[in-house]
Order: structure tokens, then sequence, then C-alpha cells
């Protein structure tokens, strides 16, 4: 049923929230693509099968009417907590449940459901044995402070009911017709909100530029390309919270006087494709998006457009470009697309995450959101933290947290050996270590902070990686990942690339010189003076930051022809220490090509020559006689 003024928002938001109270509990199921891969689909499944078997009443979605004393069983958005999934909650109790699986659905709704008991075995316990029953008290989320991410995990993704009773769509009543274009503009100029996407360009003084603008038509459009390895925030947002998005678009659109808008997403994102369609349809019958929105006078029409997973699209002229239906390549400024943008009309182009903050900013003011982080870098900023750390996952955390506050009081510390370094900002990031002059672990996680230091925000990948893995590989991995999504268009880019992925190889492959590591300083900074677009500027950053920081393992690697972490395969060799050999043969045994030899009770022996550097002897050697050297 439409709704037609914002009065009758507001009486509708006090029905679905008795709704909502109504329910005796609720048992939110992530469904998230991380625990969907995991299965928590299967458990939805199985969770309603076993509530009707036992009789109990099952309210899949949020009705008009209350429904008694029912049970609410519900797919949520991602509750962040990556490494511990599938993932259930129960309220009103806040019970989090970890690595549920199908088979443990009984036992839940039996004991906490029917008996309120808590199933000891399937709550987070700490490194020291510690239980935590409710979410909220687990150290991962003790540290979190949730602007954008709010209501992910917590509601229904699916309903915009649910997403209503919890305050939804009341900063675009207010922005309709409590604020003027201006107003709106100067609140989100005085919030200090800079774009999340990366550049963290202050999102008012676009909206300002494009509201001045004299052109009758204007996009709003959203970039949820999100191409960086290891980043999946915004595909979290979109699929957990997809009608904030659409609030913080909407609002957009009434304070810069655009009536088209358009969330630009990557088809390899298809249950964010799915859940953001159906927010849009669900949103256009309750008359909140479309004609007359709220009996306003304010049209605004929203469409999704699928991109094809190009890195370069991340860029605001190839996104742009790719929606208009040609192929996604950067094109020289000015012009800027605020100016001529999408279809050459002014545009506002600002990432999920970015809009997620708007409709809160709006509700609650610009004097709270500048309570939280510190001046010039205001509000909080999601980061998926990955790699060698305890707890990986999506978390949120306010301006200014330091490196060692997220990996070690959030992240549980680092895996599988001593912290080394962080790869922040994606390809388009740097490397950041500990050295002895200054202690990276607390720096401040914010725009100007990481920009004195040769690296950038980023979208808010975070991979944490321990002593055992190599700079120089990690570098060339992240090349390679930038040569090939190189959309070809400018020389230094489509070519200064290739040229750096070729002396990587050959330093990681035991050829380089010291004329490789003059050359990749030389082309690192040719590249990012010369390249077209922001990407291309920016790809030689890893590279640049590991050999700022980790010199000495470039030239371990082309004078000593030693790869300090073991992981460059052409430059480990291995031997037998004949003193710890045994002379058992498992080591012979073993190799998959006949590379060692000796006689039983006496050394065993490798022949180098022969040697192809599978490790099948070291890990199979129960008298760890097989050294890397």
């Amino acid at each position: 049923m439409r709704i037609n003024t914002r009065e009758e928002l507001e009486a509708r938001r006090k029905e679905y929230a008795a709704s909502l109270k109504t329910q005796k509990k609720q048992i939110l199921i992530c469904a998230g693509t991380g625990c969907v891969a995991g299965g928590s689909l299967n458990i939805y499944a199985r969770m309603q099968e076993i509530l009707m078997e036992r009789g109990i009443k099952c309210a899949l979605v949020l009705e008009k009417e209350p429904h008694g004393d029912s049970i609410g069983l519900k797919k949520s958005g991602c509750h962040g907590f990556c490494e511990m999934g599938p993932l259930l909650r129960i309220e009103p109790a806040g019970i989090l449940y970890i690595k549920v699986k199908a088979e443990d659905c009984r036992e839940i709704i039996e004991g906490s459901i029917v008996n309120d008991r808590v199933i000891e075995r399937l709550v987070y316990h700490d490194q020291e044995g510690k239980s935590y029953e409710k979410q909220e008290e687990i150290p991962f989320y003790k540290q979190q402070t949730r602007v954008a991410l709010e209501d992910c995990g917590r509601i229904n993704a699916e309903s915009i009911k649910e997403y209503i009773a919890v305050g939804g769509y009341r900063a675009v009543a207010k922005a309709l017709f409590d604020m003027t274009p201006k107003q709106l503009v100067d609140e989100v100029s005085e919030a200090s909100l800079r774009g999340r996407g990366g550049g963290g360009f202050p999102t008012g003084r676009k909206w300002a530029q494009v509201l001045a603008q004299k052109e009758e038509v204007k996009y709003v459009v959203c970039n949820g390309d999100e191409g960086d390895p290891g980043a999946f925030m915004d595909r979290s947002m979109m699929e957990g919270d997809p009608h904030r998005v659409i609030e913080g678009m909407l609002i957009a659109g009434i304070a810069t006087g655009a009536h088209y808008g358009y969330i630009y997403v990557r088809a390899e994102y298809p249950l964010a494709v799915e859940r953001l369609q159906t927010a849009i349809n669900k949103a256009e019958e309750k008359g909140l998006l479309g004609k007359n929105i709220l009996n306003s006078g304010f049209d605004f029409d929203l469409k999704i457009s699928q991109g094809a997973g190009a890195f370069v699209c991340g860029e605001g002229s190839a996104l742009t470009a790719s929606i208009e239906g040609n192929r996604g390549m950067p094109r020289v400024k000015p012009p800027r697309t605020v100016e001529k943008g999408l279809f050459e009309k002014p545009t506002v182009l600002n990432n999920v995450e970015t809009y997620c903050n708007v409709p809160p900013i709006i509700v609650k003011g610009a004097e709270w959101y500048k309570t939280i982080g510190p001046d010039k870098n205001h509000g909080t900023k999601a980061f998926a933290l990955t790699g060698n750390v305890m707890n990986t996952g999506l978390i949120e955390v306010p301006m200014g947290t330091t490196l060692r506050e997220v990996i070690f009081d959030i992240g549980g510390g680092v895996k599988g050996g001593e912290f080394k370094a962080v790869q922040i900002g994606g390809p388009s990031g740097g490397c950041l270590c500990i050295n002895p002059t200054e202690d990276h672990l607390d720096l401040h996680l914010d725009f100007d902070s990481l920009k004195k230091v040769g690296a950038m925000i980023g979208s808010g990948g975070l991979v944490v990686m321990n002593d055992k893995s190599c700079m120089v590989e990690v570098a060339r991995f992240f090349m390679n990942f930038t040569q090939n999504e190189s959309c070809g268009k400018c020389i230094p880019c489509r070519e200064g690339t290739k040229r750096m992925l070729e002396l990587l190889n050959d330093i990681c492959e035991g050829r380089g010189t010291m004329k490789h590591i003059t050359l990749l300083e030389e082309l690192a900074e040719t590249i990012s003076a010369t390249a077209l677009c922001g990407l291309g500027k920016t790809a030689a950053f890893p590279v640049v930051s590991t050999m700022k920081y980790f010199r000495e393992e470039y030239l371990a690697h082309v004078v000593d022809k030693k790869c300090p972490a073991g992981q460059c395969k052409a430059l480990v060799s291995f031997q037998i220490d004949p003193e710890q050999c045994k002379g058992c043969s498992k080591c012979a045994k073993l190799c998959p090509v006949g590379a060692i030899y000796g006689e039983v009770k006496k050394p065993f022996t490798i022949d180098t020559s022969k040697c192809i550097k599978c490790k099948a002897c070291k890990e199979g050697c129960n008298f760890h006689a097989v050294k890397e050297v």
C-alpha cells in the first residue's frame, strides 16, 4: 500500500515497530555472501521446517497486522564476523551463535527458543577459553562504532517494513519538508563527510557543484563496483541494508535537483543486485521512489546498471561510460563529472558507504557526526579485515582508530607468525610495516594520516601479513592485478605496468640485478606523473611502499639471490643436515622426481639440479633434517 504523506510514514513506522515487538523472539540468520557460501540458506530452510513441525507460529516476513506470540525467522545482512560464519543471532537477548550447521537447528530451537537456554558450545570463545553469549560483548564487536552498518545484520534485508520500523526514510521526509537543497548541502558539508571510495573528496563540495549547475537534467550515481582484491564493504551494505543506500541517493537527488539515479554494481555480486532490485520495487510500491514522493512534488527514478567486473570502472568517468553502454575507459578532465558526467549531464557520483552515511547525518545533524573521529576526518570507516589475522571480517571503526587497535583488539592478533605489514587501500594503496624509526602500528586510520606516509585509505581493504610474507611477491601480485586490469588507453599505464611486472618477475625468479631496482624506481615515478586516471597514477604505490619500507628484501633477492621469507620458489634450495638425518629414506620415497639419494641408516643427499622445490621432503621429515638455504 502506497504511503502518501509524511504523517502516514510516521504512522506506518509506529505500526511496523509495534508488529516487531509482538514477535516473542527473532532468529536472524546471516544471509551475506560469506555465510551463504557456508550454508546459511540451508540453515534457514531447516529452521523453518522444524518450527512448522513443532507447531510454533513462524513469521517469515513482517506483516501489516500484529501476529501475536510468534517467532520471527529472517534472513539478515552480513553480521561482520565472517571468520566465524555461518552466524545466527537471537533477539531480543542478543545471543550470537557461530559456525552454525543445519544439524544444530533443532537444538537451537529446543534450547534457546522454547526453553531460553544458551547453547554453550555454539557461542564465541576467545583464546583463553572465555565464552561470550551476547554479540555486543565479543571483543570483535565491542571495539566498533557502527554508523553505515548500523542496521546491517539486525533487520530482514528484504523487508522495507522493517527498515521503516527502525526509522528508515525519516531522513528523506526531513529533506523534503524541513530543509532546502542548500541546507542539505550545507549540512553534509558541515559534517565534513568525505568520499569513502578512496580519494576522500568532500561530499558536500561535490554536491554544491552539481546544485550550482543550471542544467534541467541531472543524475545521482552510486559506485558499487568495488574491484579491490579483498574488499567487500560495499557488497555487504548493498546486500544487508539496500534501503539505506537508496535513501542516501534519494537525499542526494533532493539536495542537487536530480531526478534520476543509477546504482552501478558488478555482475559478480548477484545477491547484491537481487536485494537492491527487490528494495527498489518495494520502495516504488510504497511511493518512496517514483512520482510525487510523499506528496511533495519531487520525483526520483532509480535503476541498476550491472558492470562486467573491470577494475578501471571504479574510476568515475569510466563508470559513467559503462552505464552509457560504452567501453569503460577514463577520459581526460576537465570537464569533471559534476559538470559533464552521465550522458554529459551534471552528476553526483559517490560510493555505497558514502551514501549510507547520509541519512543519519540528516536525522541527527552535523554536530553529532563531528563527535566521531578527528578534525576534517569525521565519522567512521568500514574495513574488510583479511589476511594473517585471527578474526577476519567486516568492521566499522571511528576515523583515527590505530592499526594496532584494529589488528590486535578487534582482529585478535596476527595468525601464523609475527606482524610484518599491512596492505591498505587495495592495488592503489601501500604496504606499511613496523620499522625502527616509525611504528606504523600506531598510525591513525584516516585520510590525512595515511597520506603523510605514502598510503591511502582506499575503499577499505586491510590485508594483514605476517613475517612469512615476501614483500617483493606481494608487490608482484598487485602489479600483476593492475596490469591485467589496465584499460590500455594511456601508454604510461598500459606499457609501464607491464615493464614493472617483468622486472618484478625477474627479481622473484632469480634474474634480478641492482639495475632492476633502479628501473623500478624510475618507472614508478614516470607512471605516477603521467598516467591518465587516478588508478594509473597510483598503480605503482605497492611497489614504491615495499621498496621504501622493505628495501633489504629487494637487495636480498638481487644480491644474495635469497628470499628471506622463503616464498619465492626459484630462490629457495634444500639441503639435508647430515647431523640430523637418520637415514630413514622417507624423504627419498616422498620425492616425486627422484632428486634424493643415499643409503639407509646413512645421511641422504639432495641433487639440486633435479629438485623441483615442492617441499615434500621438508614437510615429511620427522627429524627436521631438511633445511631451506
